[in-house]
């Protein structure tokens, strides 16, 4: 048998053959509504579920991969070999004196939300964003002045070894959105986030009522519906990306059914059965003319998963974990 057989076996064997999918189409679990079939497919609703079936796979040398709420991501319309293990852990806890932990499955907006009701400040910017407490930390999130970096006391990880290990901020490596997590070995696996603890600061429930609210209208008057994977492109050294995608005039550009938004630039929409690489190749496209009209180089701040064929995207195709 071949080590994805081994792997399937196993997991049937201890009894998760009801909540093992095979073949199951990533479009149902990516933000952009797009992507092909993961061999095998199952939900952790443990941290102790994730960490032994990451542990499991890498003992039978079978790919894995780790996924959040699947935004932030472009998965290939070849889809993902191996086992993809959606990451549903979504406990937490506040303390008193302001220190929360929480499952890197939690999402962020609600996480944000809890804090914001309980007088706690330090994660209303977060009220609107849709992705993980793990996907947020490996992108060191944050918006309206608000990162992921500000708060985080520390972090739990599961090495590419399977060790779990607590480590400080400061191995993290945070930058604009990116950390040492995001950076590190881009061609293998990397350290999968399973906890992150917050340290918050005393507020004005009200006061931080009137934030979150204010935060969430301005970023739904500004933040385009529909099928999407938020925002793409990182901001230069001095251009958001999407004024610089703007002044090139690509607002509105198609390819295939994937489309630069007309609200705002730095948004790529599936309109209707777009595919990953109309999608891709409309981001080359962006990338190409931003360059040769304005030189400015924009790097993606999404991340390409899954078996990705041509070499343009695959050397933007990091693989292993993802939050």
């Amino acid at each position: 048998m071949s080590a994805l057989q081994h792997l399937e076996a196993a997991l049937r064997a201890e009894g998760y053959g009801q909540r093992l999918l095979r073949n199951e189409p990533m479009s149902a679990h990516t933000s952009f509504q797009v992507g092909g079939p993961a061999d095998l497919l199952i939900a952790a609703e443990s941290v102790a579920e994730l960490v032994a079936w990451v542990r499991l796979a890498r003992s039978l040398d079978a790919p894995c991969t780790v996924l959040g709420s699947g935004t932030n991501i472009l998965v290939a319309d070849a889809g993902i070999r191996g086992l993809v293990i959606l990451n549903e852990c979504r406990a937490f806890a506040l303390d008193a004196e302001g220190r929360v932990a929480a499952d890197a499955g939690v999402l962020l907006r609600e996480l944000a939300r809890h804090t914001v009701a309980q007088g706690w400040e330090g994660l209303e910017w977060g009220v609107g964003i849709p992705g993980t407490i793990g996907g947020a930390v490996v992108g060191n999130a944050g918006a309206y002045g608000g990162y992921m970096a500000d708060v985080i006391e520390e972090a739990t990880l599961l090495t590419p070894d399977g060790q779990v290990q607590r480590v400080e901020p400061g191995a993290l490596g945070f930058g604009y959105r990116t950390s040492a997590l995001k950076r590190s070995n881009p061609d293998g696996e990397r350290p999968i986030v399973l906890e992150a603890v917050m340290r918050l600061r005393p507020g004005d429930a009200a006061a931080l009522a009137a934030r979150a609210e204010q935060v969430t209208e301005q970023r739904q008057a500004r933040t385009p519906q529909g099928a999407c994977a938020g925002s793409m492109f990182k901001r230069t050294d001095q251009y958001p990306a999407g004024f610089l995608i703007e002044q090139a005039g690509l607002k509105g550009l198609s390819v295939g059914a994937a489309q630069v938004s007309p609200i705002h630039a730095n948004f790529l929409m599936n309109c209707g059965g777009a595919t990953a690489r109309d999608i891709a190749r409309l981001m080359e496209i962006v990338q190409e003319r931003v360059w040769r009209e304005l030189g400015q180089r924009l790097e993606p701040e999404i991340e390409f998963i899954g078996e990705w064929h041509t070499e343009a995207a695959a050397e933007m195709a990091p693989t292993g974990g993802r939050e």
